[in-house]
């Protein structure tokens, strides 16, 4: 039997090549088989109907996302994402990983070189990968204390840290500390910020890509807990961008200077962190070209 590969069927019956890799991987293909990464699919395979399921959301970008991070793909804007985030994000807070031990972790479970690479790193990257999933999983629904708090408690479980009584890993800081050398809310105040700020914020119609970069200066200012708050609320911005179809961006390490005058300048001129956040929301839609998804 002569088969043909998944670009093939996909111009033969006039479908992306990604929904045909769908229908492989769920079964929808007779006959069809993987030889390594790649889908043999006999040549008179029948096409699947279309069966006529609700979309997880009107955004395509999420759409994408969902579907990739269900199927495990690799090479997609899924897989682009995770590392790039979380490379970013662990190592503006001073992980020792590098970007292709992140890549790594999350396509192999390895790490290769480990001199002079810290258990926690290695702890709080593959827990990075699981709040992004969560954040994808959660996309549509709105923001709560519950479910900051439960991505905390997943970026941080297992790490050092969550060993320690009083660090309260999943809930609200309980001693006082500072940001920058700047002091922050007291432990007694958090959680009646986080609500005043949680109920501005969800009261907001329409929301724009400015008020969720607000919303990110109030919660790094309020640092609600003991640690974690910078990658925390990077993944906030990531989900609300998601949530009101606005292009999500990742603050990269080599642009973090600029991230933190913003966030220290913000009372005076907010163009600075607007400027920084749109910066990288540019470079994040080069992402979306490349991958041909519209925004």
């Amino acid at each position: 039997m002569k088969y043909l590969s998944v670009s093939e069927v996909a111009k033969k019956w006039s479908l992306s090549e990604r929904s045909v890799r769908n229908y492989c991987a769920n079964g929808r293909i007779k006959g069809a088989f993987l030889t390594g990464k790649t889908w043999n699919i006999p040549e008179d395979a029948i096409k699947p109907n279309r069966i006529d399921e609700k979309k997880f959301s009107d955004n395509e970008l999420l759409n994408i996302l969902k579907e990739e991070k269900d199927m495990r793909l690799k090479g997609g804007i899924y897989h682009k994402t995770q590392i790039a985030l979380t490379y970013n994000s662990n190592h503006i807070e001073g992980s020792t990983l590098t970007e292709e031990q992140t890549r790594l972790i999350f396509e192999t479970n390895t790490i290769g070189e480990t001199k002079g690479v810290k258990v926690d790193d290695i702890v709080e990257t593959n827990n990075h990968f699981k709040c992004f999933d969560i954040i994808i999983d959660n996309a549509k629904k709105p923001l709560t204390e519950k479910f900051i708090k439960e991505l905390h408690f997943t970026l941080k479980v297992g790490t050092s840290d969550s060993l320690k009584s009083w660090f309260n890993v999943g809930n609200y800081k309980t001693r006082p500390n500072e940001v920058g050398g700047n002091e922050t809310c007291l432990p007694e105040n958090v959680a009646k910020e986080m609500k005043q700020l949680l109920i501005t914020y969800n009261s907001l119609k329409n929301k724009t890509i400015e008020d969720i970069i607000e919303f990110h200066y109030h919660f790094e200012n309020i640092h609600p807990f003991q640690d974690g708050n910078g990658r925390i609320g990077r993944l906030i911005m990531f989900k609300e961008c998601l949530a009101n179809n606005i292009v999500p961006f990742i603050i990269e390490d080599e642009i973090k200077m600029y991230y933190y005058r913003g966030l220290r300048e913000w009372q005076n001129e907010k163009g600075f962190l607007i400027d920084t956040c749109l910066s990288a929301q540019d470079k994040y839609k080069k992402y979306l070209d490349y991958f041909k998804i519209k925004y």
